[in-house]
Formats: structure tokens, C-alpha cells, sequence
């Protein structure tokens, strides 16, 4: 492939004519209001494979529960995953946390400023490094995420490269980026970058007629790509045990959750209804069935109602099991699947974000 270079004056003209674009066309997200390097780290983590409209929302629940880089240090980890529950891939949470306990030791609770220092901290990668330094203290450093590799490649007419050639390609997408940035603006030229790829260059259907490079994109359109994993598909169970305690004058509806074992490499330390041994069952005993996405596997999961007696016959001996009132399970550290099952089932009570955080510490042991 013949290398295809631009002058210095185009790459300018680009750069200027992609942040005109920005300034009138970004979207109004919670976290382009500060410049707080933490609150930017917050909402880089979050915003790993997560939908910004799903972030939104959690991201102002989890700074008014943890408005500091100190508060998330000091906080028990139960607390954090609970407000976590919903965003999924829990390990981005874990090393968040872990990460903000190495500044509060090692740098007396100061971030590092810029990006080759932020990627000493433990979970922090070239990419969520590049952002916090550009965004939150100028630094003239690109930051390359899938958005802005396919919106460069595009622009230049690279397909994508194979397993063996891919950190050449790689290497050429970042010195393009890092030529992108205009002076004096580094954060807004990688929002810009980043905004173009989710809004316009997506990976279906570009909006080609709306793009502010078209006139100088070499593709315009979709450009071949390296196929994609497929999803596979398994068939799984849980057990639905729900019961009432109290007297007449208060009841209390409770529900059995089991704690999924600290050695378990998905979701350690989370809470989940426990898991069946067969996933066959007669019909007449599914109370309902929900589909739900794990990284490349979709589960297709069928709940039954189950008496307590009967949860060690026909679920599988996890880790600590305890009863659980069901106003206090929406402030638990609950896997995704389980917050889905209950409530489909019209058992959780739906609590706003920051009723989670302000429940989860008393609450969640």
C-alpha cells in the first residue's frame, strides 16, 4: 500500500474545519463542563465500551457519591461496585478505585499531569492517559480510540490492517492524530476527533454528506474491515426465591442472592440469584425468560421460581447466600443479569442513581 501523505497546510485546514464543526455540533455531556483531570478520569473508564447514554446518568450519581479522587480511595469496595451496577465490565471499577489508592500513597493524592505519568497508574492505558492530559491540562498529546482510528482510515483510504501489520498501522493512525491537533486546543481537537466518529463516521452507514472532511476523504463510506467475533450463544438458569416475613401489620418481601466467590475471574464479590444445574426445565416452571450479553457470548436465561428447601438440589453451590429485603437489593452490588431478571420480575424496587449511593454504604456488607 502506497503511503499517502498531506501537507502541512491541508492537515491545518482539517484540523480547523473539524473543530468548527464541534463547537456547533457536540452534544451537552456532563463531563465536558469541568476540567477536573479526576472527574475526566471518571468518565473516560465509564465510557469504555458503555453507550454515552448510559454513563450519563451513573457518572453524576457516582461523583456525588465520590465527589474526590480521596473519597473513592477511602471507600469500601462494596459501595463503589453498587454504584457501578448497570455500566458492567466491574474490573474497570475495581482498578479505578485501585488506581486512586496508588495517587493517595504514592503521590499524596495528586494526580500526575501528564500522559506518561498517568500511564504509571495501575489500569491506566495510552489512550485514557492521552485524554485526561489533553483535556484536563493541555498536554499536545492525540488520543486514539476505535472512533478515531476508523474516521483516519477512512480519510486516508487505509483498509484495515492485518493481525501482523497492525501496530505498523497503528503507529501511522497516531502520527496523524498527533498532526491533527490545532495549538493551544489539544483537548477539544480529540473531543472533535472522537465526537466525529460517534455522530457521523460510524461504523454503518457513515453520514458522508454531513462530515466536514468528505471533500477530502479518500473513502467516503464504509472501508473494509477485519471481520468481527461472533457471538456465540448458551442457555443458562437461575433460581427465583422470594418469600414474606413479618406480621400482618409489616411485611417484609425478601429475596435469596448468593455472593459470587473473591476468586472468580467475571464479576468477583458481586451479588446474584443462585444459578440452576440444568438449564432445561418444563415449561409450566419458567416464570419468565430475558436474553441478556456478556463481552461475546449472548445468554439466554430462564428463571424459575424455587422454594428455599429445594436451592441446594437444583442450584449450583456458589458462594455466601443470605436473604436480602427487596428495598434494599437495588443498593446492592448486583450483577447486571440479576438487576435485570428482578426487575423484569417487578421485585426491585427502582431507585434513582443517587438513592443507590446514598443506600449502598449503610447496607451493602
Amino acid at each position: 500500500m502506497a503511503r499517502q501523505e498531506r501537507d502541512a497546510a491541508t492537515l491545518e485546514r482539517l484540523a480547523d474545519q473539524l473543530l468548527v464543526w464541534y463547537e456547533i455540533n457536540r452534544r451537552d455531556l456532563p463531563w465536558r463542563h469541568t476540567r477536573d483531570p479526576y472527574a475526566i478520569w471518571v468518565s473516560e473508564v465509564m465510557l469504555q465500551q458503555t453507550r454515552v447514554a448510559v454513563v450519563g446518568e451513573r457518572y453524576r450519581a457516582f461523583l456525588q457519591r465520590f465527589p474526590t479522587l480521596q473519597d473513592l480511595a477511602a471507600s469500601p469496595e462494596q459501595d463503589v461496585l453498587a454504584l457501578w451496577s448497570g455500566l458492567g465490565y466491574y474490573r474497570r471499577a475495581r482498578m479505578l478505585q485501585k488506581a486512586a489508592q496508588f495517587v493517595v500513597s504514592h503521590h499524596a493524592g495528586c494526580m500526575p499531569t501528564t500522559a506518561a505519568e498517568l500511564r504509571l497508574l495501575p489500569g491506566i492505558g495510552a489512550y485514557t492517559a492521552a485524554a485526561i492530559a489533553s483535556i484536563a491540562h493541555g498536554e499536545p498529546v492525540a488520543v486514539v480510540d476505535g472512533n478515531v482510528e476508523r474516521v483516519l482510515c477512512r480519510m486516508q483510504g487505509w483498509s484495515a490492517a492485518s493481525r501482523s501489520r497492525a501496530t505498523t498501522q497503528r503507529r501511522r493512525v497516531e502520527s496523524l492524530a498527533d498532526k491533527l491537533l490545532v495549538p493551544g486546543r489539544p483537548g477539544d481537537s480529540n473531543q472533535a476527533m472522537m465526537e466525529l466518529g460517534a455522530l457521523i463516521c460510524t461504523p454503518r452507514n457513515p453520514k458522508c454528506m454531513l462530515c466536514p472532511l468528505t471533500r477530502d476523504c479518500k473513502t467516503r463510506g464504509e472501508h473494509k474491515t477485519q471481520p468481527r467475533p461472533r457471538m456465540r450463544s448458551q442457555a443458562i438458569a437461575c433460581a427465583l426465591v422470594v418469600r414474606t416475613t413479618g406480621d400482618a401489620g409489616q411485611q417484609v418481601r425478601e429475596v435469596f442472592l448468593e455472593q459470587r466467590p473473591a476468586t472468580e475471574s467475571v464479576m468477583p464479590g458481586l451479588w446474584q440469584l443462585p444459578m440452576l444445574r440444568e438449564a432445561a426445565m418444563p415449561e409450566e416452571d419458567v416464570r419468565l425468560t430475558v436474553r441478556h450479553a456478556i463481552m461475546q457470548v449472548n445468554y439466554y436465561v430462564r428463571v424459575r421460581e424455587v422454594a428455599q428447601n429445594q436451592v441446594d438440589t437444583l442450584a449450583v453451590a456458589a458462594g455466601e447466600r443470605r436473604w436480602v429485603p427487596l428495598v434494599e437489593a437495588a443498593a446492592m452490588a448486583l450483577t447486571g443479569l440479576t438487576r435485570k431478571v428482578l426487575t423484569r420480575a417487578h421485585l426491585l424496587r427502582h431507585l434513582p442513581p443517587g438513592s443507590i449511593a446514598a443506600e449502598s454504604t449503610a447496607r451493602v456488607s
